[in-house]
């Protein structure tokens, strides 16, 4: 069974190092991302939720495109966050984590400790390398966001059904440093 891509890969966005800067739906408008239309695609935040429990079973992934390696990145990043989300106990512990992580410093393709460099291109411009890491940080706000509704039970305690995924890497690969 093949892994599931983006539907994105198609449409004509601006890249920036192999990442396809795409339209987040639920996003603030004086946010980096384009303005995402409410029609009946999804967003690629949406993608990444919705894929991960699939894509993170695999080892290998064909990259068709730059919304693919955008997608590889927030499932990356989506896994990292459910190992935060596995220390908290309560929604407002889930979306401190999710905040806190959100706003952690990362690194950028072209970086030493950057966990996909053979996917991404080395951003040697300072203006785009700005607008890269703000775009980023605003899915990885609005993913933490939208995972933490997902996650959070009716009781208020995050779902095992998401949390046994916390421990498998998607590629073999994670965001965290070395060490964590």
């Amino acid at each position: 069974m093949p892994a599931y891509h983006s539907s994105h890969n198609k449409d004509e966005v601006k890249s920036i190092g192999g990442f396809a800067l795409l339209p987040i739906t639920k996003s603030k408008p004086s946010a980096p991302a384009p303005a995402g239309d409410d029609g009946e695609n999804d967003d690629i935040i949406e993608e990444t939720l919705k894929f991960f429990r699939a894509n993170v079973l695999f080892k290998n992934f064909e990259v068709k495109g730059d919304a693919d390696r955008t997608l590889m990145y927030l499932t990356l990043y989506t896994s990292q966050a459910l190992n935060r989300i596995l220390r908290a106990n309560s929604k407002d512990s889930v979306m401190k984590e999710m905040y806190q992580l959100a706003i952690e410093t990362f690194p950028l393709p072209g970086d030493p400790s950057f966990p996909l460099t053979g996917f991404f291109k080395p951003i040697t411009n300072k203006a785009d390398q700005d607008q890269l890491r703000q775009y980023l940080l605003q899915c990885r706000h609005e993913l933490g966001n939208r995972l933490a509704e997902r996650v959070i039970d009716a009781s208020g305690k995050p779902s095992k059904w998401w949390l046994c995924f916390a421990k498998r890497k998607f590629m073999g690969k994670s965001l965290d440093p070395p060490g964590r």
